[in-house]
């Protein structure tokens, strides 16, 4: 696209002076991808053909794209003191550079799409605007909307997020009433077309018995007396009466059925429309998911608050969070993000006996704890293979050997090659042994160097003669430990892989089964508005052996939905493709029932962004050493992260092919 000089006329409709503020988002061409995230600009050009788009410090390769036509642009144009913003479409015109720092652009818009009402609401906000500022001092009025556009954007940002979050639930709880009156329907035209069939079986005796009586009167027609025949005469009256009324009934049967066989048309459209209404929310939603992690990243010490909304734990900041995130950033190559929770590690993180602490403050990077497990070690060596692979930068490659060298040493303690819970602790746990295989592999992958490969194989060894010996329950919890978590069934799954177990004598079919039978719950959950829906997921562990009841845990829903998806794409490969639908439609169900849990950021900071609280119960025991945070909407990192892991398909546990 070609600048045009400055000062040519390119307008085709005259213009009118009006500031409104204008959030854009630029996407291919046929706006099936997007390209950016949203970004803020204003107008105060406008006609009804188009606007006149202002915008501060673009990407160049944002602007080339512009200039070469090879992008569209989705705006939500804002006119002020109105409820609702102007939804459209459009394509550069033209663009110019301002002088200014940083880079200022204007881009000539015409639109592609847009209402004709929202377009006439614009442009009559716009008269007026042009013309009563002139009578009541209109330059203070221009300087009193500069000032305050910054707030009432937040505002705004806020409510419509909130409003994206809403609306998901309530599509996704239409879908749910729509899916469960289709099956009703398909179970009633099924018991219909039984009495179709068992009225049809009755016609036919009855003609039978029929015919049979009228070959009686033909055949024996001189000898058969007068008596006998006026009975059977009778008895064929009768059965006429009888198929006349199963032909009624025949009829009234086939009425309902093509009656239900029309609503079922019906319904099956709505659920079309409604599904492709709920993947376009739900993608809208999870991109909102995004953005809540990277606005909660402190711009000071690159750490993210793993949880908002509890007061007791407002400030912390756990090692296995910041991992997940760091997998995040890296899965969306924010990079630069990822970096600078990874200085923090690599050069300021205070350690205990040679491991990093569970958890440090935000704000001032001190200890939040004092404990020291082997797992969120591990996970910090998992995100930064993560980041090594997917990125191409070396940088932290030392600290994830580091971390690995740390663990080996501890390894090495044991006869069976199995890691304990940390530097003085007894126990041992399925968790961090799988974590670790994971790990090991991955920087064996990665450096080619053997003593991974050797550690890796001393962790599956452990796994094997401790956690996988039992056939009554497939994985225990660790060494001597038979509880039940369901974290190790999908981390069996992500972490080792449905070939490997099945070469080890494993079966991950009856690994999922056992989990899906024995974790899953169905619960109500009360959402921060002030509905309860019913949510189906998955328990920390087994819900009938505790006296809180079921509880639903989005962080271990959303890992067994990827397992649920890693499944699937095990049987494609073996060309099973019948339980490669099975396993994705499971995915497919419970993500939706994700959906349900989405809540907005309940800080101001947030603006409203969707996030996934913890799980369904604030201060229930997980049953694993642990209670859940307090509030039902506190908002989770490590529920938020899994679950935009588990709608991409990303395995943080196995490195890319």
């Amino acid at each position: 696209m070609n600048q045009q000089p400055q000062g040519q006329e390119r307008r085709k409709y005259i213009r009118l002076n009006s500031v409104f503020p204008v959030s854009f988002r630029l996407t291919t061409l046929d706006g099936q991808e997007y390209i950016s995230d949203w970004l803020q600009g204003f107008t105060n050009n406008i006609s009804s053909g188009g606007i006149r788009l202002s915008a501060n410090d673009l990407k160049e390769e944002f602007v080339d794209l512009i200039k070469k036509g090879e992008a569209s642009f989705i705006l939500k144009i804002q006119i002020p003191l109105s409820a609702k913003p102007v939804l459209c479409r459009a394509k550069a015109a033209w663009v110019e550079s301002e002088a200014a720092e940083p880079p200022a652009y204007s881009i000539g818009l015409a639109y592609e799409e847009i209402i004709p009402e929202q377009s006439k609401r614009m442009l009559g906000y716009a008269w007026v605007k042009c013309y009563v500022p002139r009578m009541i001092m209109g330059s203070f009025v221009v300087l009193l909307l500069a000032f305050s556009i910054s707030g009432y954007l937040n505002y705004r940002l806020i409510k419509i997020n909130k409003a994206f979050v809403n609306n998901l639930v309530k599509i996704v709880q239409e879908l749910s009433i729509a899916k469960q009156e289709v099956k009703r329907i398909a179970s009633e035209r099924g018991e219909l077309y039984d009495r179709l069939s068992e009225t049809q079986m009755r016609i036919q005796n009855v003609d039978e018995e029929k015919r049979r009586l009228e070959k009686l009167i033909t055949e024996n027609e001189v000898r058969i007396k007068a008596a006998e025949e006026r009975r059977i005469q009778a008895k064929l009256k009768e059965i006429n009466m009888i198929v006349g009324k199963l032909q009624m009934e025949k009829t009234s049967l086939q009425d309902k059925i093509t009656t239900l066989q029309e609503k079922e048309g019906a319904i099956t459209e709505d659920l079309l429309m409604l599904t492709k209404k709920k993947a376009t929310l739900e993608k809208l939603n999870l991109d909102n998911m995004y953005e809540w992690l990277k606005i909660h990243q402190n711009p000071r010490t690159g750490l993210i608050l793993s949880f908002e909304g509890d007061n007791d734990i407002a400030n912390w900041a756990f090692t296995y969070d910041q991992a997940l995130v760091i997998c995040a950033y890296a899965r969306f190559s924010d990079f630069e993000r990822a970096r600078k929770i990874l200085d923090f590690f690599n050069n300021k993180a205070k350690k205990v006996n040679g491991g990093f602490l569970n958890a440090y403050y935000v704000t001032d990077l001190e200890p939040a704890e004092y404990t020291v497990h082997c797992g969120p070690n591990i996970w910090l060596g998992i995100a930064i293979a993560q980041y090594t692979r997917l990125s191409g930068d070396n940088h932290y490659l030392p600290l994830a050997k580091q971390i690995a060298n740390w663990v080996m040493n501890i390894q090495n303690q044991d006869k069976d090659g199995g890691i304990r819970g940390g530097p003085g602790i007894s126990w041992y746990a399925t968790e961090h042994n799988l974590d670790a295989y994971a790990f090991f592999n991955m920087l064996n992958r990665l450096t080619g160097e053997p003593e991974y490969a050797i550690a890796r194989d001393k962790a599956l060894n452990w796994l094997v003669i401790h956690t996988y010996d039992r056939p009554d329950i497939p994985v225990k919890r660790g060494k001597g430990d038979a509880t039940i978590a369901t974290d190790t069934y999908a981390w069996s799954i992500a972490g080792i892989g449905p070939e490997k177990l099945e070469e080890l004598g494993m079966h991950p079919d009856k690994i999922m089964e056992f989990a899906e039978q024995t974790c899953m719950v169905n619960v109500s959950y009360g959402r921060p508005e002030g509905e309860s829906v019913k949510v189906k997921g998955f328990d920390f562990a087994c819900s009938r052996n505790l006296a809180r009841g079921g509880i639903v845990s989005c962080e271990w829903t959303a890992q067994m939905i990827l397992s649920f998806k890693l499944m699937s794409k095990y049987y494609s490969r073996k060309g099973i493709s019948s339980k490669a639908k099975v396993y994705e439609l499971k995915a497919d169900e419970y993500m939706s029932q994700m959906a349900k849990m989405i809540i907005s950021s309940p800080s101001p900071s947030g603006q409203g962004q969707g996030c996934l609280p913890y799980a369904t119960q604030d201060l229930a025991d997980t049953g694993h050493g642990w209670n859940t945070p307090k509030g039902t909407n506190t908002g989770s990192v490590s529920a938020t992260a899994y679950t935009l892991f588990a709608y991409y398909g990303f395995n943080p546990l196995e490195l890319e092919q």
